[in-house]
């Protein structure tokens, strides 16, 4: 071979070289792309999920504390029947004050009170402690009395009103 030829060959052969260099070079890009989206994606969703996950903690976490200080309102209820007589004037007056902004306090957190005394009875909402005969069959499976307030957030009873329920026997 003549010097004319290895550099025919030589040139062919470095030709050759940087078109397969480029193919893989390509084919490495791609895959880094693929994996970058893939990453990408999973990050999106794995941040999504998170959000998620403390939000939903942060309504648990809620609702236990609203769950716990519903006693003190229920107290509070008891003080206002026990303090109604004339004597006793101003602490009713303080009291009521301290169930108004109690109460303004837990719609503020999104709860209310349930609605119990003449509504039909609704095993999802109350819980009937007793029934009581009525004469009235409009009444049969009305609540007749509330014994104890319910509360809920707008997704969850928190606790159910505890009822007695009108029972009608001809």
């Amino acid at each position: 071979m003549n010097d004319e030829d290895e550099r025919t060959d030589e040139a062919g052969s470095e030709e050759i070289q940087p078109e397969t260099a480029d193919d893989e070079s390509q084919k490495e890009i791609e895959s880094l792309t693929r994996q970058l989206k893939a990453t990408t994606a999973d990050f999106y969703n794995f941040r999504q999920r998170t959000i998620k996950e403390r939000q939903e903690t942060r309504k648990r976490a809620q609702e236990e504390v609203i769950t716990s200080i519903l006693p003190v309102l229920d107290n509070l209820d008891r003080a206002l029947d026990a303090a109604s007589s004339e004597d006793a004037k101003s602490i009713l007056k303080g009291v009521e004050m301290v169930q108004r902004q109690f109460v303004g306090v837990l719609e503020g957190l999104g709860v209310t009170a349930i609605k119990s005394e003449g509504e039909s009875f609704d095993p999802a909402l109350h819980d009937a402690s007793g029934t009581e005969n009525v004469d009235d069959p409009e009444l049969d499976g009305k609540i007749i009395t509330e014994r104890l307030k319910g509360y809920r957030t707008k997704e969850r009873v928190l606790r159910p009103s505890q009822v007695t329920v009108g029972k009608y026997e001809a």
